[in-house]
């Protein structure tokens, strides 16, 4: 039997968020567990379920992904979070590092590198 990595994902558009969860969800050893649109929601998700893996949008309605990961990291210690982005600023690559982000990926990424990511960041 495989080991499931759940992942939690967190964007405000419901197209990204219902590709990703199909995209997880079609791998044998990946659970998509839940998803939200907001940093609130995600904080609600990662009390609640406490997934392996939060993959996080940078920029949402009530805040920042930045800031999510930060809460989420005191809610859930062992959730790691993956940023995926359309920003490539180094700026925010080093903050998000810095603000203990486990992975960071630009939104334009193939699938394989996804789903590579959060089997990294989970191991």
């Amino acid at each position: 039997m495989v080991d499931l990595i759940s992942v939690a994902v967190c964007d405000d558009h419901a197209v990204v968020v219902a590709g990703l969860r199909a995209l997880l969800g079609a791998e044998p050893d990946l659970d998509a567990v839940g998803d939200a649109g907001s940093v609130a929601g995600a904080l609600e998700l990662a009390e609640r379920l406490e997934p392996d893996v939060f993959v996080m949008d940078l920029n949402l309605p009530d805040g920042t992904g930045l800031e999510a990961t930060q809460a989420i990291r005191e809610l859930s210690p062992r959730t790691r979070v993956v940023i995926l982005t359309i920003n490539d600023d180094v700026a925010y690559v080093r903050r998000a590092f810095d603000l203990g982000v486990a992975g960071y990926l630009i939104k334009d990424a193939v699938d394989v590198e996804l789903i590579g990511a959060v089997r990294q960041v989970a191991g």
